[in-house]
């Protein structure tokens, strides 16, 4: 699975996330017709995974998770016991709290 970064072609969106919550950086990522959003606020990190098409895979979850712990965030700074994932129809949420 490779990640493409998205984020110049969902601008509404970023400065949306920006202006209505605490988050302080918003990416977006394709994978086909996988769409993911990662978000750094000053206290967690969320990863949220769609897929209109068909409901998210549990190894595209891991691989994603591995992707963003490896590049984006401070593996150092978080409380992995406190990783929640949130399943729903086509939807995950994982959210990570930084210590």
């Amino acid at each position: 699975m490779k990640l493409i970064n998205t984020t110049n072609s969902h601008a509404v969106l970023i400065q949306s996330q920006l202006e209505s919550t605490d988050a302080t950086l918003v990416e977006t990522y394709s994978a086909g017709n996988t769409d993911v959003v990662f978000t750094q606020a000053p206290k967690h990190y969320e990863i949220l995974i769609a897929n209109t098409h068909r409901a998210v895979r549990e190894q595209e979850i891991e691989k994603i998770r591995d992707f963003f712990l490896k590049r984006k965030i401070d593996t150092k700074a978080i409380d992995t016991a406190g990783i929640q994932t949130i399943y729903a129809d086509k939807l995950i949420e994982i959210s990570i709290p930084i210590k």
